[in-house]
């Protein structure tokens, strides 16, 4: 059974740097897609940044420039570095890995999710 596990959230100052780490375990291929996603309260869960296997990636508008999504295939690690964080980054991060193709790498169907690790950022 796949097992993600996040770590790295926090809580910084706007103009502030994190990144986050999901580890991944319990599968014996590799993704075809990998992504992070957040949740904000009161509001629905997005994607931020997805990486398919050939190593396309893909980010949301409101993080291009300011946020980069990367991958150890030898360490089963998902990486998300996020620089220059507003307050309207605050949200809950999940990442999240699917084994088949999906319609759009942003969208919240992938098949296997994390806990989830919160990001806080202080005006």
């Amino acid at each position: 059974q796949v097992q993600l596990v996040e770590s790295g959230g926090g809580s910084v100052q706007a103009g502030g740097s994190l990144v986050l780490s999901c580890a991944r375990s319990g599968d014996t291929s590799t993704p075809i897609y990998m992504g992070w996603f957040r949740q904000a309260p009161g509001k629905e869960r997005e994607g931020v940044a997805a990486i398919s296997i050939s190593g396309t990636t893909t980010y949301a508008d409101s993080v291009k420039g300011r946020f980069t999504i990367s991958k150890d295939n030898a360490k089963n690690t998902l990486y998300l570095q996020m620089n220059s964080l507003k307050p309207e980054d605050t949200a809950m991060y999940y990442c999240a890995v699917d084994f088949e193709w999906v319609e759009s790498s942003l969208s919240p169907e992938y098949k296997y999710w994390g806990q989830g690790t919160q990001v806080t950022v202080s005006s």
